[in-house]
């Protein structure tokens, strides 16, 4: 009975990760600005403009899309600001690829800015969009003007074990995206420390990164500054929150491009 019971809530939990995961897919919103596509490193890339001004790139975390920050690029053009919103690969409108590593979306990334060319574009990622905007930068030094992240894990054992178990007990079924979850990313504090722009780390008290991994992400990078917001989850205060795009447009403020 009581192994039933644990099998039972591993399936639950499961379910839920397999919902959160797949969010991009399951809920839709309309587009804000002009949509296009781009064919970079292999891959073709969706991904929406809108507004005038600096430029700024958002991406969004693992099974999702653009759409998840669509309340962010609203608030970023009213305050004057250029965005760009692509869907990662294998996510939202942008194409597949046989397998899928952080480092080659970092390298997507950089591509898009050559092709889109930007100069020293400021950036914000959540979840696996922030592991994307730290290892672009990593990369590719110098890219990046500005950075901001949100619930942002550099290594796998970062995550909480409530969120990582039920994904591991999927792995045997888990595609590609998921796989990507259990065993990656692998940034080291040394490779953080190569980050020399300012960079803005938030995370919610009640994340799904554990707290004492968000600040160790912040204090390995040298121009970072830590934002700890009390009563939020992973992304309560991002989908279809005002507070993040607050707080994105206030660091952009005093970090100026």
């Amino acid at each position: 009975m009581k192994r039933t019971r644990i099998v039972l809530l591993l399936l639950a939990a499961a379910f839920g990760a397999v919902i959160f995961l797949n969010r991009g897919r399951l809920f839709s919103a309309e587009c804000i600005g002009e949509h296009h596509t781009l064919s970079v490193n292999g891959v073709t890339i969706y991904y929406e403009t809108a507004g005038e001004g600096d430029p700024v790139i958002l991406l969004h975390g693992n099974g999702g899309s653009h759409k998840d920050l669509h309340t962010e690029i609203r608030q970023l053009t009213e305050a004057g600001y250029r965005v760009y919103a692509p869907d990662s690969r294998g996510q939202g409108k942008s194409s597949s690829a046989e397998e899928y590593h952080y480092a080659d979306m970092a390298d997507d990334v950089f591509c898009l800015i050559q092709e889109w060319k930007l100069d020293k574009p400021a950036l914000y990622g959540w979840s696996d969009g922030g592991i994307i905007g730290l290892l672009t930068e990593i990369r590719h030094p110098g890219t990046l003007g500005a950075l901001a992240i949100s619930g942002a894990n550099v290594s796998p054992d970062g995550l909480e074990d409530s969120f990582l178990d039920p994904i591991r007990f999927l792995s045997p079924v888990a595609g590609s995206l998921t796989q990507m979850i259990i065993n990656e990313p692998d940034i080291t504090k040394e490779e953080l420390a190569s980050i020399r722009i300012p960079v803005l780390v938030t995370a919610g008290s009640d994340d799904i990164v554990k707290r004492e991994h968000t600040e160790m992400i912040a204090a390995s990078i040298p121009d970072a500054e830590l934002m700890i917001l009390e009563g939020e989850s992973h992304g309560s205060y991002i989908v279809g929150s005002t507070k993040m795009g607050e707080l994105i447009i206030s660091f952009l403020q005093q970090k100026p491009l």
